[in-house]
């Protein structure tokens, strides 16, 4: 079967005019981007990382499950998952151990997503970061990417909030530490549960299926239908009213 090209994925009809485009009627003020899988192609290690572990400890999942129970969520609720899906107590440091050998893998292995730099330096529009990862994992990861300046200190964490995602908690925060109001924020997530929390905040929202991670087949349902796209490159086609005239970096500009 011919898999679609989801790069061009529902633009023809959100681009029928110089007017329209998914965000019609949305004075966009700030976007609010997901970590790992949208900014940086972190999935992949994660999942190899977390396998692991979890196999050490007489739990064995596939890929599937990783996907359905694991992507967009903070760890805290992956370890429910896990103690109510197997019935199992993970051992006490296997938090702290899962954490160091991912961030060593990060060390050896982690890249920002290809084209990702160009659609932060055209932004013309103030930019944050909204992860279910702990600080020191996303601090860490912005770093290796080299994309850290880009955001300055508006990089906001599950840690800070009473509800990670799928609750619209995180980017509720997110936006009011920015001063922006959720009408006015672009969200762009790769996981189900990060979808589910920007519809919760009343926030735009974009699928980003372009990590190693994901492919057309994961592109999310719903109605109203959701943007799609698998190539930053695809961005301001998408969002032309939100590129910047001329090109130009601007370090830490979400801070």
């Amino acid at each position: 079967m011919e898999t679609p090209d989801t790069s061009s994925l529902r633009l023809a009809d959100m681009l029928a005019g110089p007017q329209d485009g998914p965000l019609a009627g949305r004075d966009i003020a700030l976007v609010i981007f997901d970590c790992d899988g949208v900014l940086v192609d972190s999935e992949p290690i994660s999942e190899r990382v977390l396998l692991a572990a979890l196999e050490e400890a007489g739990v064995a999942v596939d890929h599937a499950y990783f996907k359905a129970h694991f992507l967009g969520r903070s760890f805290p609720r992956v370890a429910q998952s896990i103690r109510d899906d197997f019935r199992i107590a993970l051992p006490a440091t296997f938090e702290s151990d899962y954490r160091e050998r991912l961030l060593l893998a990060f060390e050896a292995e982690l890249k920002p997503v290809a084209g990702v730099f160009d659609v932060l330096d055209r932004l013309a529009v103030r930019a944050c970061v909204a992860t279910s990862s702990s600080p020191p994992r996303v601090r860490r990861s912005l770093q290796l990417a080299g994309l850290d300046s880009y955001f300055g200190e508006a990089v906001f964490t599950a840690s800070q909030v009473a509800r990670g995602k799928p609750a619209p908690d995180l980017f509720l925060h997110a936006a009011a530490e920015c001063g922006i109001a959720p009408e006015r924020c672009l969200v762009i997530e790769d996981s189900l549960p990060g979808l589910e929390a920007a519809r919760a905040a009343q926030m735009a929202v974009w699928h980003f299926i372009g990590g190693s991670h994901l492919d057309a087949e994961d592109a999310a349902p719903g109605e109203p239908p959701l943007p799609v796209f698998d190539r930053w490159d695809a961005f301001f086609d998408m969002a032309p009213q939100l590129a910047r005239d001329t090109g130009g970096r601007t370090a830490g500009q979400g801070s």
